[in-house]
């Protein structure tokens, strides 16, 4: 163990003493690599990922026009049940709930199986109108002046007409409407029966409509203007179960939802861009209130 001590300690003053340090070509591989400055990796460099940008899905005009119609055809349908519920409690208490003996409830029971209302909304409007605490149904009609210089007929059918009267003029204010007198706006329209026929041609369902009594047929245009084989018949509101029970023997599709008593315009006011979309802005408002169960209007475009 001496002599290998010995033997390095030799090594290392042969190194100095030959002028050989570390730096030297003679240099120990231990101290010169004690002595390098270190050695530093860098890290690797990830690729860049290419940046690819996706346009926003855009629907369609005439998509969203199929979308806006079908939404409101939802919520039309939904009024619909609402107001044969409301009708149910309001003939009921007035007449009571035997079909047999209430000629209205009998004829209100029919029209809603030919609309298609669900059984449970009957069974639970029934239930309502022997419940004490559940007050009368009262029929309101409202005015305004729409934007544009149009008009507006609002009606209702509600068990608080307080609420109703508050609700419905807070809807016309925010939706730039004034509300109006009773007869202010009322003689711009008429009450009649409105028919809409389904699926025939007009040669066809003109015969039919005079043999029915009707006073006027008008074509159902698509929202973008094209004549459809849909039809709308108006009648004398006397004559419009008579009519609608005529053209439904004579074999012609009947649309029950969207056969009712309108008040219709007696000419229609066309306003800009911006008016119609006011106007169409606060029909959407009044529509979305409970106790509203029709909206009317003068408007070209919206008119009824």
């Amino acid at each position: 163990m001496m002599a290998m001590l010995r033997a390095a300690a030799t090594s290392v003053a042969t190194g100095r003493a030959t002028g050989l340090g570390a730096g030297g070509s003679g240099a120990s591989p231990f101290l010169g690599a004690a002595r390098a400055a270190p050695l530093v990796l860098a890290a690797p460099v990830a690729p860049a990922r290419p940046y690819r940008y996706t346009p926003p899905v855009q629907m369609g005009r005439r998509s969203a026009k199929i979308a806006l119609r079908k939404g409101k055809a939802d919520a039309k349908k939904s009024k619909v049940y609402g107001r044969i519920g409301k009708k149910i409690i309001q003939i009921v208490k007035a007449g009571g709930a035997d079909p047999a003996t209430n000629s209205k409830l009998s004829d209100l029971l029919k029209q809603a199986r030919e609309l298609g209302v669900p059984r449970d909304i009957l069974d639970r409007n029934m239930k309502k109108a022997s419940d004490s605490k559940q007050a009368d149904y009262a029929e309101c009609v409202y005015e305004a002046y729409g934007p544009g210089g149009t008009g507006f007929i609002v009606e209702c059918l509600t068990d608080n007409v307080n609420r109703s009267a508050s609700d419905v003029k807070a809807a016309m204010t925010k939706g730039g409407a004034k509300p109006a007198e009773p007869g202010s706006v009322m003689f711009n329209f008429q009450r009649q029966g409105l028919i809409v026929v389904e699926g025939t041609d007009e040669e066809a369902v003109f015969e039919a409509a005079m043999e029915a009594g009707a006073d006027d047929i008008q074509p159902l245009t698509d929202d973008d203007g094209n004549p459809t084989t849909s039809y709308k018949v108006y009648t004398a509101v006397e004559d419009f179960g008579s009519a609608t029970a005529k053209l439904r023997e004579l074999g012609f599709s009947v649309n029950g939802e969207a056969s009712e008593l309108v008040f219709k315009a007696g000419a229609e006011v066309e306003v800009d861009d911006e008016a119609f979309a006011k106007c169409e802005a606060l029909y959407d408002r009044l529509m979305e209130l409970d106790d509203v169960d029709a909206v009317y209007t003068n408007a070209e475009g919206l008119a009824n």
